[in-house]
């Protein structure tokens, strides 16, 4: 299994509509992607380590692949559509990193 997480920066500034990037932009990645989506997760950062620290990510995305070959196959047709709609709910740009699932 893969995993493609999609990390949005907390910085001094940056803001997060979660209400848009759940009810929109979600919904537009699962239908685009269809069944090479193995599954969904979305986080919203509330703290870091030290008790009253602020998250090091406002959201985090994270999309579920049997392969990265069905990752890279899905999402490339679709990656400028994706991209194009991040300024409607993030000033920030994502960092992105592929993984393999281990357990």
């Amino acid at each position: 299994m893969i995993k493609v997480s999609v990390m949005y920066p907390n910085n001094e500034g940056s803001t997060f509509d979660m209400t848009y990037y759940c009810g929109t932009h979600i919904p537009l990645v699962r239908q685009k992607l269809g069944e090479a989506l193995r599954g969904v997760a979305v986080e919203q950062g509330i703290g870091g380590a030290e008790p009253g620290s602020r998250a090091p990510y406002l959201a985090l995305g994270h999309l579920l692949f049997d392969s990265v070959e069905a990752f890279q196959t899905s999402f490339g047709p679709h990656a400028q559509e994706f991209e194009s709609d991040i300024p409607n709910y993030t000033n920030t740009e994502p960092t992105i990193q592929i993984s393999e699932v281990k357990m």
